[in-house]
């Protein structure tokens, strides 16, 4: 009797160092992170923004999990400043990477196309940043990184000596390779041809799920940065059929397709433009299907593993779609033209959050966040100290998805702070240099070709129709103020007057 008492008193005191152990390990248990970045996709391009022509049933589905912000902010109207604002939680502008590598002026200040000329920029994100990924690398965190990087034309600035483990095809270049690139042969140094004709979005997520299924017992950063969908236009040969059926079923004359009589396109640069009015692009449709249903997969091989609980999802595009010219594959409208202009068809992008057990399913949030706010916020769900001396421009969005008795003084704060941008270059889409900051409802752009202000109410005017900066004095001098302080704050850099430009006259 007395041996069954002890080994009864033995078994209930291994059981409960047990289960105290058990839950330990599952408080201490680190979150991964799956950040999904996506090149050159507009506003309202997925089915969860309006979309009815483009076909994205796995986002829809992650935004009715998760939160889908609708005045969501990459940095810059180009592609390399926004992925450096990410990785760095810093304005452009303070790090001087403000245009794409190499970017227009290597060419278009030599001629005296432009009656500005922008001042040099960095071609790289220096290695002195801290990055995300090194945070979370010295976290304990197995970092892995697929497809564009597009941060530096020296491979001493790619991803694997910027805090990645693993890079899959990430290394100077902003595109695929050739006419064809989205198609193997891919010819580029840091991922390996496939079998001819594989497809490139593909390959990136079939080495993110390879990844997945070798690193999952480690907590992970898995950076999936799609190269789509960035010209050129390559699609699958059946997704391209499905979608020239749907377009031809809906019978747009050219007339209601473009508009390509504004007075900037006879103007501007060496032409080529037209403003794409409806969403029937059979190639770029394509291009976004294989890029959800490549999403889809990765998020399905997380159910797999059973990952899926413990792994917080993020979803963005780096800048505007091309709405304006090269192909002008999309449409932003309602909002104001598209990749390279500092107007919201320029800067304002899809992006969701899921991060589950928060209760965010199928949540809108109207707030104004910016790329810079990634980094915080991904290190304060880590549980890791915040590096606000690193992420100096960055807000962590924590406050804005759990459910608290503040929340509507955290969205106050949120709602009021400004969010900045600087572009001193001429895009290739039409885009001419200026600044710009929005403070709660309002928008100022100052271009610096002849210092013009615009002002907009972004609440009743989202496509920035109507300037009103000369109806309100008192708001333009408030952001005017703001602005300028902060470009002094982070040293901004201005454009100089070209001495080899003569005046065009409109045809």
């Amino acid at each position: 009797m007395k041996n069954n008492k002890i080994l009864r008193f033995v078994i209930s005191i291994t059981l409960l160092i047990f289960l105290v152990a058990t839950g330990c390990n599952k408080q201490e248990q680190k979150p991964n992170f799956v950040f999904i970045l996506v090149d050159d996709l507009g506003w309202k391009d997925l089915g969860c923004y309006g979309s009815t022509f483009h076909e994205t049933p796995n986002l829809d589905k992650l935004a009715s999990e998760g939160i889908r912000f609708t005045n969501a902010y990459a940095a810059c109207p180009v592609c390399s400043p926004t992925r450096a604002s990410i990785m760095t939680g810093k304005y452009p502008a303070r790090i001087d990477l403000t245009d794409w590598i190499a970017g227009r002026q290597q060419w278009a200040n030599q001629t005296g196309e432009h009656k500005l000329l922008p001042k040099p920029f960095k071609h790289q994100m220096e290695l002195e940043e801290t990055t995300l990924a090194e945070a979370l690398k010295e976290a304990g965190y197995t970092t892995f990184f697929a497809g564009k990087w597009h941060l530096g034309e020296d491979s001493v600035y790619w991803p694997t000596n910027q805090g990645f483990y693993i890079n899959k095809g990430g290394w100077k270049k902003g595109s695929p390779n050739g006419r064809r690139g989205y198609f193997s042969p891919y010819k580029n140094p840091r991922l390996a041809d496939g079998p001819e004709d594989e497809y490139l979005t593909d390959r990136l997520a079939d080495e993110s799920i390879a990844f997945l299924e070798e690193y999952h017992n480690n907590p992970f950063l898995l950076y999936l940065s799609f190269y789509t969908v960035h010209n050129p236009l390559n699609g699958k040969p059946e997704k391209i059929k499905k979608y020239e059926k749907k377009r031809d079923s809906l019978n747009y004359t050219d007339e209601e397709r473009f508009n390509m009589d504004k007075p900037w396109m006879k103007t501007f640069g060496r032409g080529n433009f037209k403003e794409r009015l409806v969403q029937d692009n059979p190639v770029y449709a394509s291009m976004v299907e294989s890029m959800d249903e490549n999403i889809g997969r990765v998020l399905d091989k997380l159910k797999e593993l059973g990952l899926d609980k413990n792994t917080i999802i993020f979803f963005m595009s780096d800048n505007g779609g091309l709405a304006t010219s090269e192909g002008s594959n999309t449409t932003i409208l309602p909002l104001r033209a598209g990749k390279g202009w500092l107007y919201e068809g320029g800067i304002r992008e899809p992006m969701i959050i899921k991060w589950p057990g928060n209760n965010l399913n199928g949540q809108t949030n109207n707030i104004p966040v910016t790329s810079t706010d990634f980094y915080p916020t991904i290190l304060e769900m880590a549980g890791l100290q915040l590096k606000p001396e690193q992420h100096i421009d960055g807000k962590s969005l924590v406050p804005l998805l759990k459910k608290n008795n503040d929340s509507t003084k955290i969205s106050n704060e949120f709602f009021n702070r400004p969010i900045f941008w600087h572009y001193p270059h001429y895009s290739n889409q039409g885009g001419k240099p200026g600044s710009a900051v929005r403070l709660g409802n309002y928008k100022l752009i100052e271009f610096f070709e002849d210092n013009r202000i615009e002002l907009y109410d972004l609440e009743n005017d989202p496509g920035e129709r109507q300037n009103i900066s000369e109806e309100y004095p008192g708001v333009v001098n408030k952001l005017k103020n703001l602005l300028d302080s902060w470009r002094d704050s982070v040293n901004a850099k201005y454009p100089e007057p070209n001495p080899l430009y003569q005046e065009k006259e409109p045809e």
